[in-house]
C-alpha cells in the first residue's frame, strides 16, 4: 500500500478522523476527511464521533480540538507546528496587559494558545469576529488580543476603538505593499482578495477582504477570471480546484514570486500523520483545570455562530 492507502486502512481501524486547514500542503489537504478554516474545524471537531482526531494545521487548532473534545485522543503530526500569531502573545505578558482594563471585556483570535484562551471571555475566527462584536453593546469595552491588523481591521469596519494587543502572523505582516502594486500593473483587471490578517495599506488595495472560506467562496462565485490573493500560498489548492480555468495570483513575500508560505503548516506531511496514528505520536494533553477554563469562550463563540 502506499502511504495514502496505509492513512486510510489505519484511520478505519482506529475510528480516526484527519482534519486539515486550507494552508497545509496539497497532498495533505488530499487526504483530509474535513478540510477548513478555523471556525468550520471547530465546529466540526465538537460533533465529530471519532475516536481519535488527527489536526493537520498548527498547535492551537489541536489544543482547541481537545479542548471540546477532552475524552478523545488528540495528536499533531509535528510537535514544532507552531503559530507565529499565538507565540506573539505570551500568556503572562498578556494577564498584566489585561489588568490595565479593567472594565474591558476580552475577546481573542482563535490564533492563540490554550492559555490565552483561559484569559478570554469570547473567541472568534475572521469568520465570525464581525457578528460576534456586533452582538455586544456599543458602549461594551473591548481588548481585542492577538492580532493588531485584524483588529485595526474591525475596529474600522465596526466603527470601534477596542484595545489592541501588538501581535501579527509573519505570513501576512510581511507582505509588501510594493509588490502588490507591481501585480496590479502587471493584471490591471485583477481583483484583488485579501484576509483580514494583512496590513491595513494592503487591505485598502483589496476588492474584497474575507476569511479564508470567503475567499475560496469568491473565486469559485466571482465572474471575473483574474485575482491577487493576499494570504498563504496554501489556499491556492482549493481556489483552482474550484475555479480550475480563472487566473489566480499569489501575493508573494518576495516581488512576484507565488512563495507565502506558513513554515509551520507546511511541516503537516503523509509519513508524520501515518506515524501519530501508527505509534500514537505527538497527543496534545491538557489539564482538567485548563480544558474547562478555556472552553468557555470557545463555546460562546460556537453559540454566537
Amino acid at each position: 500500500m502506499n502511504i495514502e492507502e496505509k492513512i486510510k486502512k489505519i484511520k478505519k481501524d482506529k475510528n480516526a478522523i484527519v482534519l486539515t486547514h486550507f494552508y497545509a500542503k496539497p497532498e495533505v489537504q488530499n487526504i483530509a476527511d474535513y478540510l477548513g478554516d478555523s471556525l468550520a474545524l471547530s465546529q466540526y471537531a465538537q460533533k465529530t464521533t471519532a475516536d481519535i482526531i488527527v489536526f493537520a494545521g498548527v498547535y492551537f487548532m489541536a489544543e482547541t480540538a481537545k479542548i471540546l473534545n477532552p475524552t478523545k485522543k488528540v495528536y499533531i503530526p509535528d510537535r514544532e507546528s507552531l503559530c507565529s500569531l499565538a507565540d506573539s502573545c505570551p500568556a503572562d505578558e498578556f494577564a498584566e496587559f489585561k489588568q490595565k482594563y479593567p472594565e474591558h471585556i476580552v475577546i481573542s483570535y482563535i490564533n492563540s494558545t490554550a492559555e490565552i484562551k483561559m484569559l478570554s471571555d469570547i473567541i472568534c475566527t475572521s469568520s465570525n469576529a464581525k457578528k460576534i462584536i456586533s452582538s455586544l453593546d456599543k458602549n461594551q469595552k473591548i481588548i481585542f488580543a492577538p492580532d493588531r491588523n485584524l483588529g485595526n481591521y474591525l475596529n474600522k469596519e465596526l466603527n470601534r476603538n477596542m484595545i489592541l494587543w501588538d501581535g501579527a502572523c509573519h505570513v501576512h505582516d510581511n507582505l509588501k505593499v510594493e509588490h502588490l502594486v507591481e501585480l496590479k500593473k502587471q493584471y490591471p483587471s485583477a481583483k484583488v482578495i485579501a484576509h483580514p490578517e494583512c496590513r491595513q495599506f494592503i487591505l485598502e488595495l483589496a476588492d474584497f477582504i474575507g476569511s479564508t472560506t470567503a475567499l475560496i467562496n469568491y473565486v469559485e462565485k466571482s465572474l471575473d477570471d483574474t485575482f491577487i490573493v493576499a494570504t498563504e500560498t496554501g489556499i491556492l489548492h482549493s481556489m483552482r480546484k474550484v475555479a480550475p480555468n480563472k487566473k489566480i495570483v499569489i501575493l508573494g513575500s518576495e516581488e512576484n514570486s507565488e512563495c507565502n508560505d506558513c513554515k509551520y503548516m507546511k511541516l503537516n506531511t503523509l509519513e508524520k500523520i501515518y506515524d501519530c496514528l501508527n505509534q500514537g505520536k505527538n497527543e496534545i494533553v491538557l489539564d482538567e483545570k485548563t480544558i474547562e477554563k478555556a472552553k468557555l469562550p470557545i463555546l460562546r463563540m460556537l453559540e454566537l455562530s
